[in-house]
């Protein structure tokens, strides 16, 4: 667990904390970046900005070993088997489709993709698409009353024809931690591949691809303190190697005739262009940062903030909290009689604390449960118990404004 003057001393390493008195609770959209983050970006553009696996000069190298110091460095902190298993993305969002594209011939007429009802939009529209261009079924696993998944009907719908099931590590709209390994154990009985969307786990939870024996696993540095428009695809050497090409530019070639190109190999195949090389620079700045703490001792602290929070929201009236189970981590939505959750969050960004309102792109399993939408908290590593104390002062006032 960590002390109240290490989290001091964490804080103190993120500038928007320095520059401006707010309470950012919106870490499932993204978290702030460190210092050693933003700094290193600013040096390479100023000092080093070059393209990669092109030019031989100084700067041409320099900007090659960042981004492939950065591939080993998420090699190691996924425990990847190889290197090659780490291919460079825009984000979560084109890593999923990068997979829907590529597995086009792996699918035939009726063949079934299973997703569940808890996915965020980038994780049900290229399987919609798919499936309604290939004429295969879409199967959903529904949720039981505590927000988790119906284990029972996910059982029924693995049959022989199951070819993919793509499933969050943690729902971005409750923070349910989803039961991985026995589905994936499943999964595999019947063949079906399986990609992890790990956007929320990420930087809470310690991820090791071996030991869950997933197919795919994907994230956005965004999302673990690094910058957008960097995300990160891991995939089983013996199945990217299968996969055509998603794109196709410089730098994802071997030789170019204007009859025929000879395509390069893994990684590079899947990484046509130039890159996000000041993304992936920041990225295993990030991962530095990361690699400060302990996996397990965030997921600790920031056990404790949400079980705090829980704790003092349930105590005001007419307040609905989903879900209060064991396997929430690090997000908490709620809703309150009589004042719209749009509203609520208007009233709080008044007070300088930023929460996120609405559906959180997952309108799904909103219509499902039958919620216009909910007002969700995130944590991160910086936030605090007296930030929380804060917020639920600001949520009474607010509700005194209200109730005039």
């Amino acid at each position: 667990m960590f002390s109240y003057e290490e989290i001091k001393t964490i804080r103190k390493q993120f500038p928007i904390f320095k520059n401006q008195n707010i309470i950012y609770f919106d870490n499932a959209a993204t978290t702030q970046k460190p210092f050693q983050v933003i700094n290193a970006i600013t040096k390479y553009y100023g000092n080093f900005n070059s393209n990669v696996n092109r030019s031989f000069h100084f700067l041409g190298q320099f900007s090659t070993n960042c981004l492939e110091l950065s591939r080993n460095k998420l090699k190691a902190f996924l425990n990847a088997k190889y290197r090659e298993e780490i291919i460079f993305t825009s984000g979560t969002t084109e890593s999923i489709n990068l997979i829907a594209c590529c597995s086009y011939n792996l699918l035939t007429k009726y063949d079934d993709i299973i997703i569940s009802h808890s996915e965020h939009h980038s994780n049900i529209i290229p399987w919609q698409v798919l499936s309604q261009n290939k004429n295969a079924n879409l199967k959903v696993i529904p949720v039981n009353s505590e927000g988790e998944l119906n284990l029972i009907i996910l059982k029924k719908l693995i049959t022989k024809k199951t070819k993919l099931i793509s499933i969050s590590h943690v729902t971005n709209t409750f923070g349910i931690i989803n039961p991985l390994k026995g589905l994936i154990k499943t999964a595999h009985k019947y063949n079906s591949l399986v990609l992890i969307d790990g956007s929320q786990a990420i930087s809470h939870l310690t991820i090791d691809v071996q030991n869950l024996a997933c197919d795919f696993y994907v994230f956005s540095s965004h999302k673990m303190y690094g910058p957008p428009g960097l995300g990160i695809l891991y995939g089983k050497k013996q199945i990217l190697d299968k996969f055509p090409p998603y794109k196709c530019g410089g730098g994802m070639i071997e030789k170019v005739t204007l009859k025929k190109t000879i395509f390069s190999g893994l990684p590079f195949k899947l990484e046509a262009g130039t890159p996000n090389i000041a993304g992936i620079i920041g990225t295993n700045k990030a991962l530095n940062f990361l690699g400060n703490y302990s996996i397990r001792k965030i997921k600790t602290y920031e056990k404790k903030l949400l079980k705090y929070a829980i704790n003092i929201l349930s105590n005001i009236k007419g307040i609905k909290i989903y879900y209060k189970n064991s396997k929430l981590t690090k997000i908490l939505s709620f809703n309150l009689e009589n004042i719209n959750y749009f509203d609520l969050g208007k009233l709080l960004n008044n007070h300088g604390i930023a929460v996120r309102t609405g559906k959180h792109c997952a309108q799904p399993i909103m219509d499902y449960l039958k919620l216009n939408g909910t007002i969700r908290i995130s944590f991160a590593i910086y936030n605090t118990i007296e930030e929380m104390d804060i917020f639920y002062n600001s949520l009474m006032k607010c509700l005194d404004l209200v109730n005039l």
